[in-house]
């Protein structure tokens, strides 16, 4: 138990780090946006990387880093509290339009990546 808690904690940091790496880099490529271009690229980005580790580990029988790798990780590297709070910033600043986009992209692109990453992992290691 301490050390599936330990890995947890390992992965959060390293998944949290890579998130603020990846934000900023868009922030000062793309610059100030009112769009949270950053939380869908993460949220895709990770699902597709959950996915893709999800057949991975079970094929090579490497389910033992789940902690690390999905819980933690994954986990916190993807930001589905960051993406309600900034659907409901949206709301509260009177753009619904643009919430129910962000919505719509981040649920549907986010599965998609998630059963992008399935397939391409079945694909590569079959």
């Amino acid at each position: 138990m301490i050390i599936s808690l330990s890995l947890v904690a390992l992965g959060g940091a390293i998944g949290a780090s890579l998130r603020w790496v990846t934000g900023t880099l868009l922030l000062r490529v793309l610059g100030p946006s009112d769009f949270p271009l950053s939380i869908i690229l993460v949220n895709v980005l990770g699902s597709l990387l959950m996915g893709f580790f999800v057949v991975v580990a079970a094929q090579r029988g490497l389910t033992y880093f789940n902690p690390f790798a999905l819980t933690g990780v994954l986990g916190s590297f993807t930001t589905f509290s960051a993406f309600s709070l900034e659907t409901m910033a949206m709301i509260e600043r009177g753009q619904i339009w643009q919430a129910g986009v962000y919505i719509l992209l981040s649920v549907f692109l986010s599965i998609g990546a998630l059963a992008g990453g399935l397939f391409l992992a079945r694909q590569v290691l079959t």
